[in-house]
């Protein structure tokens, strides 16, 4: 039976079916990726965006006020990324607008799409065609000439809707010069779509689209054909190099001089929110000046730091509900000062547990555990002090704030990979307080170069020049350093880059699908060419990146 109009229970559906749409066609949206790395993370972010937003919902009252304050509060305090930050002002314009009238029907849902529009819009500093914010807009358009022709079906109007937004989202790669070069279509624009398939179930009952399988390299019309996309703004990789988040508490009469301030700093500015509370995101260099920016018009919490250059480790086999806060606990004889330490990888879980770690976290990049699940973690051993190992950049913020939450007296190591987290567990003395095993052990991490391989999932450019899917590539943190026609040469031409005449030690953290030929031929390598250093091999048997690299 098709609804004439949605009220609160149908746009509390709709947001249920949003989520699930998201969940489902996540890991096909990660994996279409501007750059050719397997670690897109837009479709996590939008789908983790929507939990928050469902969670509030499940909560909220019965009444069209209270569910659309809830998706207004819960996608702001839930956004993740330039693309769930984005996706969090259409939800509010949305939510504002349907509140104001008690229902939705086509020129509700016109004029609701209109105003989503135009709060994406303003809280972009430089609106970017080609993105998310154009396949709205179309959308919107699209919408208000429908009703103007006297369509009067709510089932109507939503198909002529998915109907623009999928030509407008084929569209995206002649306005934005990445997409093109990565044949593929803008990520949020078509996670945006999987709302209209979201409203289109709730007012009809027809199943939501099975993401289908989709070549990374038949172009764009198989990534619209499957709603699928790049990463858009979540992986730009040209210019600034860190996107800094974080929510601000400010007078909203100021929120104007602080955009002054950030148009300065970098770009990708989002300032999103109201009434004294706002979520901002930035791409930067100048991740203090960014910060100091927030602090300058009143209070920043919550600060997240991404290295948007950085590809870092991917988790084995996560569902949506594990991602970053799998807790696993050893035991042992009692300690002074235990360990708790970010994981990918059974094997790299089993060497962090072989060198004394008593709690291990799986997370990583895009997957990140919460100052929850640390203090969980925490809260599991039976140690007083205690010293974690993030592992990754943008955990490091996470699991500085476990101190104050728990009676245990915690100190951070703040390891931005897994090499520097085996390298510091190298100064652990589990005899010794937190505080002596943190300088310790910042210190060892601090020697450490790090440096990873992976494959290129689709055809680009690169500062290197052109990447054939299939092709291997080496990265360090500045990015990416060599292209070769294999795993080994990429992992060998990678140490070329990396080691120098003060080097002694080479750890070869291998991954699930390096063979064993391949790591002899990395081993025989740097025996020819750099006879003093050591190597010392591991198998980490973490997925997508046959070879982790730490040189010290």
């Amino acid at each position: 039976m098709t609804a004439e109009r949605l009220g609160a229970e149908g746009l509390r559906a709709t947001m249920e079916w949003f989520r699930d749409a998201l969940g489902m066609h996540r890991d096909l949206i990660n994996q279409l990726n501007v750059y050719p790395v397997p670690d897109g993370d837009t479709g996590t972010n939008m789908a983790l965006t929507l939990e928050s937003v469902v969670a509030e919902v499940s909560a909220a009252g019965e009444g069209m006020d209270d569910v659309c304050q809830a998706i207004s509060h819960g996608s702001l305090m839930g956004a993740r990324g330039n693309s769930g930050v984005i996706l969090s002002q259409i939800l509010r314009g949305l939510a504002e607008s349907v509140a104001a009238v008690g229902h939705v029907d086509p020129p509700v849902l016109a004029g609701a799409l209109k105003q989503a529009s135009i709060a994406a819009d303003e809280a972009v500093s430089v609106p970017v065609e080609g993105t998310i914010l154009t396949v709205v807009r179309d959308v919107a358009a699209a919408a208000a000439e429908a009703v103007d022709r006297g369509v009067d079906e709510l089932i109507d109007l939503v198909e002529g809707c998915q109907q623009a937004g999928r030509a407008s989202l084929e569209r995206t790669p002649e306005l934005l010069p990445h997409l093109a070069q990565a044949n593929v279509v803008d990520a949020g624009g078509a996670g945006f779509l999987l709302f209209l398939d979201a409203m289109a179930t709730a007012v009809d009952g027809r199943p939501l689209p099975d993401p289908p399988s989709v070549d990374p390299t038949a172009g764009v019309g198989a990534a619209v054909a499957g709603v699928a996309d790049a990463r858009g703004a979540d992986n730009k990789v040209d210019g600034p190099r860190y996107e800094v988040m974080f929510f601000l508490e400010a007078d909203d009469h100021r929120v104007g001089e602080f955009r002054a301030a950030w148009d300065s700093l970098g770009d990708s500015i989002v300032v999103v929110g109201g009434d004294g509370l706002w979520n901002c995101h930035i791409h930067s260099n100048d991740i203090g000046g960014s910060i100091e920016a927030g602090i300058g018009v009143g209070r920043p919490f919550d600060i997240r730091v991404t290295d948007l250059f950085e590809q870092v480790e991917h988790i084995e086999s996560l569902t949506a509900a594990e991602i970053g806060g799998t807790v696993t606990t050893v035991a042992g004889e009692p300690v002074r000062t235990a360990v708790v330490a970010v994981s990918v990888g059974a094997g790299v879980r089993r060497i962090f547990e072989s060198l004394g770690v008593r709690a291990v976290i799986a997370g990583g990049q895009t997957m990140n555990p919460s100052t929850e699940h640390f203090v969980q973690a925490v809260e599991q051993l039976d140690a007083s002090e205690i010293v974690l190992l993030p592992n990754n950049r943008n955990i490091v913020p996470v699991a500085e704030r476990v101190d104050a939450c728990t009676e245990a007296s915690v100190r951070v190591v703040p390891t931005e990979g897994i090499a520097e987290g085996l390298a510091a567990l190298m100064a652990y003395d589990p005899s010794a307080g937190a505080e002596a095993n943190q300088s310790a052990m910042a210190e060892a991490a601090a020697d450490v170069v790090a440096g990873e391989v992976t494959q290129a999932v689709r055809d680009t450019e690169s500062g290197l020049g052109p990447i054939a899917v299939g092709q291997w590539m080496g990265l360090d943190r500045r990015g990416l350093r060599v292209v070769a026609p294999s795993a080994a040469r990429a992992a060998t031409g990678l140490l070329d880059e990396l080691i120098d005449d003060n080097h002694e030690l080479v750890t070869v953290i291998a991954g699930a699908d390096a063979t064993a030929a391949e790591v002899e031929e990395v081993v025989a390598w740097l025996a020819e060419h750099h006879p003093a250093v050591e190597a010392e091999v591991h198998e980490g048997n973490q997925p997508l990146y046959p070879f982790y690299f730490g040189v010290e």
